[in-house]
């Protein structure tokens, strides 16, 4: 490569992480940390993907990760992060990219060059959100089907009782949060189809919302195992939802129609 060559290839790298930089929002923090939100977000969500650089302790380069966050939040959404899909992707991965996929569910390259970083922030967010897609495809699938099986026999009941039925509504609190399916009017039963430990704590906001605010409506927070929203986070909710159960169909018609339908006329 001639001189004019070499560098034309350097000006080249520099003006390619100028623009690579530009599309980033960049946090400084503590013993030289860099907290970089990219413009990538986790798949169905509006999540930006957060990448941590971190110097390397002898000074040879950087680390480049996401703080495990891709395994947390599809953890959160109800996903395997032990999956046999998720295996064999990190197997694979471990084979084309640089990045790897550590025992601590954590995604991580190592940029020996300046010049690296930009490039590996990008390879670790894409990463990231292939990890969050897989873990959580097969969770989507359950959810749909979970959602469906509710939306059912909610629908059943507000039939026989000729009740006001309402689905994806936006409650009138704070935050925009939603109920999934909501009967009757003047003391609505709010139900909250709880698909993770995230949308099971929406249960207990929405609930917390609706006694400051002195609100009619009994929030009613289904799911379908302890396991898919946490064993302690599903015991927590009883006392923060009007009640929390176990769906079961047979169930469901007999406590709207015994706790629930004499509020609701």
């Amino acid at each position: 490569m001639t001189q004019r060559q070499n560098l034309y290839s350097k000006v080249t790298d520099i003006n390619l992480n100028r623009a690579i930089c530009s599309l980033f929002e960049v946090h400084a923090g503590e013993s030289g940390v860099q907290r970089i939100v990219t413009p990538l977000e986790y798949p169905g969500s509006k999540d930006q993907i957060v990448i941590r650089v971190r110097p390397s302790k002898n000074g040879d380069g950087f680390f480049i990760d996401e703080n495990s966050d891709a395994s947390l939040y599809a953890s959160m959404s109800g996903g395997d992060i032990e999956s046999e899909s998720v295996v064999r992707w990190a197997d694979e991965i471990s084979l084309y990219s640089p990045v790897q996929f550590t025992a601590e569910e954590k995604l991580v390259v190592f940029a020996n060059k300046e010049e690296l970083i930009a490039p590996y922030i990008f390879r670790v967010a894409e990463a990231a959100q292939q990890l969050f897609a897989i873990a959580t495809s097969r969770t989507t699938r359950q959810i749909n089907d979970f959602k469906e099986r509710v939306r059912q026999v909610i629908e059943e009941i507000a039939a026989s009782k000729n009740m006001p039925w309402h689905t994806d509504i936006e409650l009138p609190i704070s935050g925009g949060l939603k109920a999934d399916h909501m009967l009757g009017e003047d003391y609505p039963l709010i139900i909250i189809t709880a698909t993770s430990a995230a949308r099971l704590l929406e249960a207990e906001v929405i609930f917390l919302q609706y006694q400051a605010q002195q609100k009619k409506g009994y929030i009613l927070a289904l799911a379908e195992d302890q396991e898919v929203v946490g064993k302690k986070q599903y015991e927590r909710a009883a006392y923060f939802t009007n009640k929390t159960v176990i769906f079961s169909q047979e169930a469901l018609r007999q406590l709207i129609f015994q706790e629930a339908v004499s509020t609701i006329h």
